[in-house]
């Protein structure tokens, strides 16, 4: 194939507008999902729900897990058996509550989890009630919603007797907008001592709590009517008011160990009374330099004149503008975030892989395609609709990557006769999808709008396809197909100048591309960045499943391998703002990678006994657990950060990490593996001993069975040949 050509040079706008507002494609039948929409108000029930945030636990299940917003989590209890007041409950959860397990002496520990239910302090009021009381969610966007409790709607209704609290990623305070309710706090902690204080600031009041487990809060209240809020304590676990109130009340912890830092506590003073009400991601590409911004609309003013938010240490090494506290708080799986002061942040990514194309390295020396070009004739030779028409999305769209990755050596190697038979053959096993005959058509779900598999609806189970009907894992899924429409352009361009194809199928993977990575809201078909978490700087899988530790995600390549085929697919169709959206994923995704899931010696996110896994497994947003849904093998729970392989794997496995896995966990130790992992593990070789990595593909007693039905072995020994420079 020619040399990769970036089409992102000059400055270019990524979020400006949508990939399209068409209405999906009529061989998608509209159908209602099995699981209905609740919870949701007037203002978020007409909308595309993002799936796959952190808030949804809310809308989902029971409705009593938590919501982890970083540094905070939030949960609505609704059992009175284990809860005494209805109300939004918050926790932080310090070092000193995790547990480590299996066996909590050992290194590398398995895994280590934040304790859950530790309620210090619940918002409610005297107004509420278990049996009447209930909440509803509005505004959902896919960086914020509103949470609203109500005291009771039967007589009330939705406007009145309401408590509403904005929840963003990083937020400082938990803020709670009273209307005409009588506030009542409660907590599980027990409160020690309540104080008044001198406000910061005229109209707004402050208190200090003292908790029995030596935490410091501070408490905020602001009146929109200008009648001073009485809060007085009535025992060691209720404070409360005596009348209602209209106005909000905001809580920020101070310390966990009692400590009363003076400057700290400023900070915090000259920020309160503001709380973010809105929110918009931004982001220009020029050149190999993606910058993207967070401006947050404030609602009401501080002495700051700006917002409290936590950044992540990916945030910080960023180049963030806003100004730093140094009031800091772990979070729950990425280590420190640290308090920072600004409306809005800027946020530099300088090396964005846009030299990143099909394929690396330099040309291949005629002993090299010696050993290639049979090993790779007798894989094209393959039955590619036999592997490709499967009743799985995922599996299906893993073996056109493969048989798309054989087409990008064939032709890389002067191959481009085999290359063009091998074309037209992979059209027509791909012929089924893009006319949606496969085993299991796609539909376009109503209820939540997106794009599903249909296999749910015939077998009646949820989990079908790993849950792709409830929105599991899609970027991962749609990410193969992308891939091999960008590959099957660019090669039909290439080897017979011909775009015919691509433009008559171009609607059918922008579906799959909107589904997955909408950029837009005005795009009303699709959410908007269904799987990919700005804040976070990396996706997550779990959908529509109540999670009691949150969302997860346990492959990091596979969510490269979405970036990768975005970039990639904007690529070969000539849109700058697709490519560079690619590019920026992947420069983000590398940084957060780095810092909260793939383990150098010396990572500081997690406990020190955790780094020697060299990764995380299962990262949740509550815990992290060294293992994968599918089994405890260590080559299931390494190897799944590895597939599949590409040029984008060197971008962001660099040498040193992957050599550092090695030696503790397969060096000299894989001759009891003899399946397709195997094959991946010494595919990654590459990475850091090219050589090493070719002789294991080349050498004569090589097992077919060692390869995995995504992979193949011509494809892996052009990556070693490409790297072994």
């Amino acid at each position: 194939m020619s040399s990769f050509c970036p089409y992102t040079v000059a400055s270019t706008q990524l979020f400006d507008s949508p990939i399209s507002t068409a209405a999906p494609l009529g061989m998608f039948t509209k159908v209602q999902n099995k699981l209905p929409r609740v919870s949701f108000d007037t203002v978020g029930a007409d909308v595309p729900v993002s799936t796959n945030k952190f808030y949804s636990n809310l809308f989902l299940g029971k409705r009593n897990m938590g919501v982890w917003t970083i540094p905070y989590m939030l949960w609505v209890p609704r059992d009175p058996a284990t809860a005494s007041n209805f109300g939004a409950s918050i926790s932080h959860a310090t070092e000193d509550k995790r547990v480590f397990g299996d066996n909590p002496n050992d290194n590398p520990i398995r895994f280590y989890i934040n304790a859950l239910g530790i309620n210090s302090v619940t918002f409610g009021a005297q107004e509420f009630s278990f049996s009447r009381s209930t909440t509803t969610l509005s505004n959902p966007t896919h960086v914020s919603v509103e949470l609203n409790l109500h005291a009771d709607v039967s007589q009330y209704g939705l406007d009145t007797k309401r408590l509403q609290m904005p929840l963003y990623q990083g937020m400082g305070f938990i803020t709670g907008r009273y209307k005409d309710l009588t506030p009542k706090l409660t907590t599980g902690v027990l409160f020690r001592k309540f104080e008044e204080l001198q406000s910061p600031r005229s109209g707004l009041q402050k208190w200090r709590i003292t908790e029995e487990d030596n935490s410091i809060w501070l408490l905020y209240a602001y009146s929109e009517t200008g009648t001073r809020l009485n809060l007085s304590l009535r025992s060691n676990s209720e404070i409360s008011a005596s009348s209602s109130f209209t106005g909000f009340l905001q809580i920020s912890k101070l310390s966990k160990d009692g400590t009363q830092n003076a400057g700290l506590e400023g900070v915090i003073d000259s920020t309160a009374g503001a709380f973010p009400i809105g929110m918009e991601i931004s982001g220009v590409a020029e050149g190999t330099v993606g910058t993207y911004h967070f401006k947050w609309t404030r609602y009401g003013s501080n002495n700051a004149n700006g917002l409290l938010t936590y950044a992540l240490k990916h945030h910080l090494d960023s180049e963030v503008t806003a100004m730093r506290t140094g009031l800091q708080l772990n979070s729950p799986t990425k280590g420190n975030s640290e308090a920072l002061i600004g409306d809005s942040w800027t946020l530099v990514e300088p090396s964005m892989p846009t030299g990143t194309g099909f394929f690396w390295g330099t040309p291949f020396t005629a002993a090299q395609i010696a050993v290639i070009k049979p090993i790779l004739e007798q894989e094209l030779a393959q039955d590619m609709g036999g592997q490709t028409y499967l009743n799985s999305m995922y599996f299906s769209g893993k073996g056109f990557q493969k048989f798309a990755q054989l087409l990008i050596v064939a032709a890389r190697i002067g191959q481009q006769d085999l290359a063009r038979r091998g074309l037209e053959r992979l059209k027509s096993a791909f012929q089924p999808f893009l006319t949606n005959k496969q085993q299991f058509p796609l539909v376009y779900d109503l209820t939540w709008r997106g794009v599903i598999s249909g296999a749910m609806f015939t077998n009646g189970d949820a989990m079908s396809d790993f849950g792709n009907g409830y929105y599991n894992d899609h970027h991962f899924h749609w990410s193969y197909f992308l891939f091999t429409g960008a590959a099957i352009a660019q090669l039909d361009k290439e080897l017979n100048n011909n775009q015919a194809w691509l433009q008559t199928n171009r609607p059918w993977f922008e579906t799959l591309l909107r589904d997955m990575a909408n950029p837009s809201s005005s795009d009303p078909w699709y959410p908007v960045s269904r799987a990919f978490d700005w804040y976070n700087g990396h996706s997550w899988a779990k959908g529509l499943f109540e999670s009691a530790d949150g969302k997860d995600q346990e492959s990091t390549s596979e969510d490269m391998n979405c970036g990768y085929a975005i970039k990639l697919w904007g690529n070969v169709v000539g849109d700058a703002k697709i490519e560079g959206r690619g590019n920026l994923m992947m420069a983000l995704m590398k940084r957060s990678f780095n810092e909260y899931f793939l383990l150098k010696a010396g990572n500081k996110a997690h406990p020190w006994n955790f780094i020697a896994n060299k990764v995380t497994g299962i990262l949740f947003e509550n815990k992290v657990d060294h293992s994968t849904y599918f089994g405890a093998n260590i080559e299931y729970i390494q190897g799944i950060h590895m597939i599949p392989l590409t040029p984008a794997s060197a971008y962001y496995r660099d040498a040193q990490f992957c050599r550092e896995e090695w030696d503790q966990w397969f060096s000299n130790r894989t001759a009891g593996i003899n399946d397709g992992w195997k094959g991946i593990l010494y595919a990654n070789v590459a990475l850091f001993q090219p050589q090493s990595s070719w002789l294991f593909f080349a050498q004569e007693g090589f097992k077919n069975e060692w390869l995995d039905g995504g992979a193949s072995r011509s494809w892996y020994l052009a990556q070693a040949a490409g790297k072994w420079l």
